[in-house]
């Protein structure tokens, strides 16, 4: 049973004989990531570079948020940015109003953000499907209004003025540099907590209560506690982010940067784009949806039949290619890649197919006899599990 705690699922990871079976995109991601940390001090990055990465890092942090707690229990919800809003604006408060330090400020923030997930988590054993939409929805949209009849407190629809930076490191580039990084290690940080989350004994029961709550039940365990859990858990990362947010050159506690209906979309549109259900799509899809709108803004390609350039109807475009996107890649970009890699693995390897599920729980065990062959597993031992987890 130890083994099936996260310390074991990390130290099997690390392992000599786990980094051994470890699939090829592992070693593509960990290149990916190096090259993001070298980047700023070996590859030149300029200043307003770092400061867009920085702000891609936030958004894909709270991408990660909502995609762990509805692409992993089915708990959908329209109302994340309550969370990014509720640790934004109480640090920002704090620190405005009553001189708290930044750091104190950050912590109070997480707090106020898992108390609200606590607020979202106990209707949602009561609610389903798109009832729990509509009541998810509706706090962020009576939030905007508070804000406005409060405008002298809040800042209204501008936001409070930017509080005291987290970081100082001397002139402008070093400033960027620094929370460069501060986002970067936050963003690492909260990736492997969930992806380690996900890949444990916790993962697999989070992802069979999407499949069949019913079937949870009847195998012992209680699906509200864990539900509960990954809301609160949620709440947590989307709070801690969009606190530390509003402490960087890029942020600032207003409703346009954490509250505003159009980021809930886009956390929506990269969580399914990259692969819903999945932490490693949630990342995939929102880099995907940050850069690839940047890009296309950047164009200056004039296209012949309307005379128009690129970049004045970028956002239509872009958001012609994510319905297409959508229509024939149903599973997200991330699956689909997986899928096509196996394809030609099979062909290198004799007709092989290895299997490359990404999420909390190997094929078949969202039903009610995965969780059961799961649990005989638990008792007969670790290495059926880590066969399983070595497949995703």
């Amino acid at each position: 049973m130890a083994d099936s705690s996260l310390v074991g699922e990390v130290r099997a990871r690390l392992s000599w004989a786990g980094l051994k079976r470890a699939p090829i995109r592992y070693y593509l991601a960990a290149v990916f990531l190096v090259g993001l940390a070298l980047g700023p001090t070996l590859g030149g990055m300029g200043t307003l570079l770092m400061l867009q990465w920085t702000t891609a890092f936030f958004f894909v942090m709270f991408v990660l948020s909502w995609d762990f707690v509805a692409g992993y229990t089915g708990q959908v919800s329209f109302g994340h940015t309550l969370f990014f809003t509720a640790g934004g604006y109480t640090t920002a408060a704090l620190n405005l109003y009553l001189g708290v330090d930044p750091l104190l400020g950050i912590l109070a923030g997480t707090v106020v953000a898992a108390v609200s997930g606590l607020f979202f988590a106990l209707p949602a054993l009561r609610l389903g499907g798109h009832y729990l939409a509509l009541f998810t929805l509706l706090p962020p949209l009576i939030l905007v209004r508070i804000f406005v009849i409060f405008s002298d407190y809040t800042g209204g629809s501008g936001g409070l003025s930017n509080p005291e930076p987290l970081l100082e490191a001397g002139d402008f580039a070093a400033n960027a540099q620094a929370n460069y990084y501060l986002a970067f290690a936050l963003l690492v940080g909260i990736f492997a907590l969930l992806w380690t989350i996900t890949r444990s004994d916790t993962g697999r029961i989070l992802t069979a209560i999407r499949e069949s709550t019913d079937a949870v039940q009847s195998s012992g365990f209680n699906p509200a506690k864990y539900k509960v859990y990954s809301m609160v858990l949620s709440a947590v990362i989307g709070g801690l982010a969009g606190a530390v947010f509003v402490h960087t050159p890029v942020g600032s506690a207003s409703p346009s940067q954490l509250l505003d209906l159009s980021l809930m979309l886009e956390i929506l549109l990269a969580s399914i784009i990259g692969g819903f259900g999945t932490i490693t799509g949630a990342l995939v899809g929102g880099l995907f949806i940050f850069w690839g709108l940047d890009w296309l803004e950047g164009v200056e390609y004039v296209l012949p039949v309307i005379q128009t350039p690129v970049g004045e109807i970028a956002t239509l475009l872009f958001f012609g290619v994510l319905l297409l996107l959508v229509y024939f890649l149903e599973e997200g970009i991330l699956p689909w890649s997986y899928r096509q890699g196996n394809r030609v693995l099979s062909l290198i390897r004799g007709g092989q197919r290895p299997v490359a599920t990404d999420g909390g729980a190997p094929d078949g065990a969202g039903d009610a006899e995965g969780v059961a062959s799961h649990e005989d597993s638990m008792d007969q031992g670790t290495a059926g599990s880590d066969a399983g987890r070595d497949s995703q």
